[in-house]
């Protein structure tokens, strides 16, 4: 097995054991027996538990910026890229959270951890809401005197949005397809979109 498949297999049993069974009360020993490897394979690719839960979490952030590529290469319009990004972001921090499940305490408990993990996705995300907006701005769309500026607003408001929309607070009551409306007035006015 190749250096990336072994460390692929590695954080993957990781996810599933934490998932389980809480970082805490997981052991490296139970991770190297889970993953059929020995001990020392599993301390060549990581130096601590700790290490391995920041791998477990770059992890589920890569495929969200995966998406999220996906979206901005969309053929759609950029406001409606804002709008499909945002609820892309949120609806998949959510589900991943939710999925992971008793890593879902680990990451509140942890969210110093969390924050150093996902460093390189904040700054990816940040790009991807720039060119976005950029393009917006080139086709006319958008009226934004800064770019820089009104992508990290974008940005950290999402972040600031994650915890109220993994406890279902953020609009208790409304689905996505109701907030659609209001949601995309916000973006329209933040941008600059004439009405």
């Amino acid at each position: 097995m190749s250096v990336s498949k072994t460390r692929q297999k590695l954080v993957e049993v990781a996810r599933d054991l934490f998932a389980r069974k809480g970082m805490e009360e997981t052991t490296m020993n139970d991770i190297a027996v889970a993953s059929g490897r020995g001990r020392r394979t599993l301390y060549t690719y990581f130096r601590n538990k700790e290490e391995l839960y920041r791998a477990v979490i770059e992890n589920e952030l890569d495929g969200l910026s995966e998406v999220m590529d996906e979206v901005a290469s969309a053929n759609i319009a950029p406001e409606r890229k804002l709008f499909m990004l945002a609820y892309t972001h949120l609806n998949a921090i959510k589900e991943t959270v939710a999925r992971n499940g008793s890593l879902r305490a680990e990451f509140f408990r942890n969210i110093w951890t969390v924050e150093k993990s996902r460093r390189a996705f904040d700054r990816e995300e940040r790009d991807i809401l720039r060119r976005i907006m950029e393009e917006g701005v080139r086709s006319g769309t958008f009226k934004i005197d800064s770019v820089v500026l009104m992508a990290d607003i974008f940005h950290y408001s999402l972040r600031g949005l994650e915890v109220p929309y993994i406890y279902d607070r953020l609009g208790p009551g409304i689905s996505e397809a109701q907030a659609e409306p209001f949601v995309m007035k916000l973006i329209n006015r933040a941008m600059g979109v004439a009405e």
